[in-house]
């Protein structure tokens, strides 16, 4: 209701109203508004009057709004936005800047952003800021944290964070030298201390049942399933004993089908 108020309280708007919608599958704030406003400059006067999280990450100009058979708004009738792209501002002016603004975009749901356009007000949150991190790191080698991206919320601020001078390259992956015995982490040795005292048991087990209609390629699955063991060590290592001292034991993938 408030942002209605603000929108409303423009001179060129006759009538607004605003909701949450999940076209993407993320949650935005879009405004349909009726009258000769442009959006754009709209929403640009809305962002030095609302805080961040109240000002619409789309707006929508519309000869009306819909009505029901009662004449109350109707709010399922309300259009999606057209646009999958939101160019609010510039576009970008070097690689990193194109990077950083596709991979944000992606988040979003969107084809392309501005580059001056805030990754929060178009409805990015910290669920997104953890995705768009991790293919950030991928994409640039760069070392950057979820801070990174609420601190520089716009493409441009945060392609100049991880190219500055204070960016820090994100050190490569690489197989370290392994000891005879691999000891066991903390989360591993609680595992291994509940089964020496309790015995075999349920304590962190997931159960869950899954029904499947028609034809089942059992080969198929078969090898999908020793796919992701393949890949994934810690699926197929065992919790062996040395003179009363737990170590992992890793199995090779061969010995692991299931």
């Amino acid at each position: 209701g408030e942002i209605e108020t603000a929108l409303t309280h423009h001179p060129h708007v006759t009538t607004a109203t605003v909701l949450l919608r999940e076209d993407s599958g993320v949650p935005r704030l879009v405004a349909y508004i009726t009258g000769t406003a442009d959006p754009v400059a709209l929403r640009a006067s809305l962002a030095g009057e609302l805080p961040d999280y109240m000002v619409p990450a789309v707006i929508v100009a519309l000869e009306e709004l819909p009505t029901n058979v009662n004449g109350k708004l109707d709010r399922a009738a309300l259009p999606a936005p057209e646009t999958s792209s939101v160019t609010l501002s510039r576009g970008p002016r070097n690689a990193r800047e194109e990077i950083v603004g596709g991979i944000l975009a992606a988040m979003l749901g969107l084809d392309s952003i501005g580059m001056e356009d805030d990754f929060f007000r178009l409805g990015g949150h910290s669920l997104l800021a953890t995705r768009a991190v991790s293919r950030l790191r991928t994409a640039l080698g760069a070392a950057c944290s979820v801070r990174d991206v609420f601190e520089a919320r716009t493409a441009a601020a945060l392609a100049a964070r991880l190219g500055g001078e204070s960016a820090v390259e994100r050190p490569a992956l690489t197989a370290g030298v392994r000891p005879e015995r691999l000891p066991l982490s903390y989360a591993q040795r609680r595992l291994w201390l509940i089964d020496s005292v309790r015995g075999p048991g349920t304590a962190y087990n997931v159960p869950f049942a899954v029904r499947l209609r028609g034809a089942l390629d059992v080969p198929a699955l078969e090898a999908a399933v020793h796919d992701v063991i393949t890949r994934h060590e810690v699926l197929r290592t065992l919790f062996a004993e040395h003179e009363g001292e737990p170590y992992q034991r890793v199995l090779r993938p061969e010995e692991a089908r299931v």
